[in-house]
């Protein structure tokens, strides 16, 4: 655990750094009683004092996926997107790749359980490729990005490329939407610097 934030004296949330550090796992406390519960799904003081990141988001995203479609793995090259991505309906494997030649976690992949229950959120920069697959029989995925859609810097790479070796939680062939069964291998895809 990188570290805790807190406001006031009660933790309001954890940052997590994972085996690639700038992809970070933020678990909020909830608060509940008898009447349901409360969290503060993102706070942009707490965000930038445990990442040193200031994203400015300018889109959200809510998708909802069936048992088994992967969507992935999605970046732009163009205008490289931030997201900050979370399940709110469902369960996903969610999965983060380095494509920053200059990183030497180039090639590298994380990948965590999101879902509603659980209420995690994944922090992936600039420069990564994402993709996930749907455990439940539905899940409904919500994203905010660091930069508007834009599809003509849209790129995919193949979902189970073998020199990133991605292990998905797979039960049956996944569904595959046309342009990311088309996904390219790393070796011959647009990267980052």
């Amino acid at each position: 655990m990188r570290c805790a934030a807190a406001h006031g004296f009660q933790i309001i949330m954890k940052f997590i750094q994972t085996d690639i550090p700038d992809v970070i796992f933020i678990e909020p406390r909830v608060f509940g009683d008898d009447r349901g519960f409360f969290f503060e799904s993102f706070n942009q003081r707490i965000f930038h004092e445990n990442t040193g990141r200031n994203p400015h988001f300018v889109q959200d995203n809510v998708s909802r996926s069936r048992k088994s479609v992967l969507r992935g793995l999605h970046y732009q090259i163009g205008q490289p997107q931030g997201k900050l991505v979370r399940v709110i309906a469902g369960e996903v494997f969610d999965v983060a790749v380095d494509l920053r030649k200059s990183s030497p976690h180039f090639r590298k992949w994380v990948g965590v359980i999101l879902s509603a229950e659980n209420r995690r959120a994944v922090w992936i920069p600039e420069g990564f490729a994402h993709g996930f697959l749907v455990l439940s029989d539905s899940a409904d995925f919500l994203y905010k990005t660091t930069d508007f859609y834009a599809p003509e810097h849209e790129r995919c790479i193949i979902w189970n490329d073998p020199d990133i070796g991605i292990k998905w939680p797979l039960a049956e062939e996944p569904i595959l939407a046309a342009k990311d069964r088309a996904g390219n291998p790393l070796g011959q895809s647009e990267v980052f610097d």
